[in-house]
């Protein structure tokens, strides 16, 4: 393999994504790795594909729909945006992101009438949805769907995503990778909010976004 397809597949320690982030460390991070499946809807967002068979996502166009996606938050009332999933893995994400930029969080099982039934003592009133998976999420999205919520969604090569409005392309299921993902979104919405400057750090490291598994947990406390 040659310098330069080394550089193309691990990514270059020069090019720097932010002042704290370098395109390598962010390739580290997995965000890129695909599935072996590779649906229609995700096939423009496809790199390349490797001789193992998984795709590799095109980690120019997540961080470009990163920034449009940070700047369409930043246009809503924090409270009024809804960031949810089912997935664990997005849990310490989430509600990082949410500490950071004022939206609002939920994981878990999701509650029918949660953006449609006023009535109901968990619904929440919700002018845009940012989840993490279509497929999982799925619920979610159809009822936002259906009163005309603005739909954003981290899908991943197999995905479908006839319901979303705007697509992140990423890896939706890897620790680091969503910890690399909400890192970079909360940077962004902050920065669009005027919140902070361009140059300027955000309050968690990307590990700090990290869920943790249970044996790192037992280590912290040891």
């Amino acid at each position: 393999m040659s310098a330069k397809e080394i550089e193309d597949e691990e990514g270059s320690s020069e090019r720097l994504i932010t002042s704290q982030l370098s395109e390598k460390t962010l390739v580290s991070t997995g965000i890129r790795i695909g599935t072996t499946v590779k649906t229609k809807y995700m096939t423009g967002y496809v790199a390349k594909t490797r001789s193992d068979g998984l795709h590799l996502i095109d980690v120019n166009r997540t961080l470009s729909r990163i920034e449009v996606v940070g700047k369409f938050i930043s246009r809503f009332t924090p409270a009024n945006v809804a960031v949810y999933t089912a997935r664990d893995f997005a849990k310490t994400p989430i509600e990082k992101f949410c500490e950071l930029t004022g939206c609002k969080g939920q994981t878990g099982r999701f509650m029918p009438g949660t953006f449609t039934n006023p009535q109901l003592p968990f619904y929440t009133d919700t002018d845009m949805l940012l989840v993490v998976d279509p497929a999982l999420d799925k619920q979610a999205i159809v009822e936002a769907s259906s009163i005309g919520i603005p739909v954003v969604a981290v899908a991943d090569t197999d995905n479908s995503t006839e319901d979303v409005d705007i697509v992140i392309p990423a890896n939706n299921r890897g620790r680091r990778s969503l910890a690399a993902l909400f890192w970079l979104l909360a940077r962004s919405v902050l920065i669009h909010s005027s919140a902070i400057s361009a140059d300027q750090p955000i309050k968690y490291t990307i590990e700090e976004f990290e869920t943790k598994l249970v044996a790192e947990e037992g280590e912290a406390e040891a």
